[in-house]
């Protein structure tokens, strides 16, 4: 773990996380997990395509005997877990955590992913669906966790109290993360995540794109929860809710060697297409080789809108898209209209390999 506690750049359980630099790291294989998702597909056999390999887990102690006592359950929420391997390097890094401690704790021991394992953690942005299983999952994990394992964030505004149109959507609990351990990591820029892959930084926004915002977000600490008002922009600080710009919101990626860059978006409230940018230039490198995760293409955003995303896939040329999560139905069906060989769906414990 020395190498990974290398990347702190102060000696508090709270830092800046270390800078991507002018090159990204490449690696030579990549296993992508999908541990919670809303969606489960079973009894459809492993494929092989360029590049890459299809692994649908059917999950669960299926026997001829008795029906199973314990299976993979789908839910309202994100969780991927990711293994790259470099040379005789690997590294696993768990990547939002879900709904419900419950379905992830249960789905990780479904599909054998030791907690212990873990190299680092990323939490995309501060919405109950992504992070409300993390709390439960410390909490169960005690003492076996990497000590001072990197927990990343982009930016304190991640910790803001946030709420939707049905109400109270919950706050990231700082201090669950503190006593468990965990080396918190503000990555406003783009960063090296456990020496294998990067986050984006803050994802601009330009172009055509005006992605959905469906919560609202209030600076300041109560009772213990919340962001700290004097490290949020002054503009945010009204001491009441205001629309939430998801301006904390990255992205996860890799550098497969001679493929390209995978992209795990998570939810993309900054825009799918922005995101892909952001990724691009954080590395310097251009082909998109995977997209996985939410893509918030979502009513009522229209079919003009929606055909402007899937041109802008087009240019992009990626080989593979693996929408899921928030991507939205009504964009599943035209883009797979459109670009068939490229389309797969997302489903709670498909693994998706690719190498070099």
């Amino acid at each position: 773990m020395t190498a990974l506690i290398g990347t702190l750049v102060s000696t508090s359980q709270t830092a800046q996380a270390q800078a991507l630099g002018s090159k990204p790291p490449e690696i030579d294989s990549l296993a992508v997990q999908i541990v919670t998702d809303n969606q489960l597909i079973k009894f459809i056999p492993t494929e092989k395509r360029d590049g890459l390999t299809i692994e649908r887990n059917p999950g669960g102690n299926l026997s001829k005997d008795a029906p199973p006592s314990v299976d993979l359950l789908g839910e309202w929420g994100l969780s991927m877990h990711a293994q790259s391997r470099r040379d005789n390097e690997v590294r696993n890094i768990l990547i939002d955590f879900g709904y419900q401690p419950s379905t992830l704790l249960n789905n990780m021991s479904v599909l054998k992913i030791d907690p212990a394992s873990i190299d680092a953690m990323v939490l995309s942005h501060g919405h109950y669906d992504h992070f409300g299983g993390l709390v439960g999952f410390l909490s169960a994990n005690k003492g076996k966790l990497k000590t001072g394992l990197p927990f990343f964030v982009g930016g304190e505004d991640c910790f803001c109290t946030r709420e939707t149109a049905a109400g109270q959507y919950g706050v990231l609990d700082r201090k669950a993360i503190m006593e468990a351990d965990l080396s918190l990591m503000m990555a406003e820029g783009p960063a090296v995540v456990a020496d294998h892959a990067f986050t984006t930084g803050k994802i601009a926004l330009s172009g055509f794109e005006k992605p959905l915002r469906p919560s609202r977000e209030k600076v300041g600490v109560v009772n213990g929860f919340g962001c700290f008002p004097e490290k949020v922009s002054p503009a945010k600080n009204t001491g009441t809710f205001i629309p939430d710009d998801f301006e904390h919101e990255i992205a996860t990626s890799f550098v497969v060697k001679g493929k390209g860059l995978v992209v795990l978006t998570s939810c993309s409230h900054r825009g799918v297409i922005n995101t892909i940018r952001q990724a691009q230039a954080a590395s310097g490198v251009q082909k998109v080789h995977a997209l996985i995760g939410g893509f918030h293409i979502v009513p009522p955003l229209n079919d003009d809108y929606i055909q402007q995303v899937i041109a802008a896939f087009k240019e992009f040329n990626p080989d593979y898209l693996i929408p899921g999560h928030c991507a939205g139905e009504r964009f599943y069906d035209l883009v797979r209209a459109e670009m068939p060989d490229k389309v797969i769906h997302s489903a709670v414990g498909t693994r998706f390999v690719f190498e070099a």
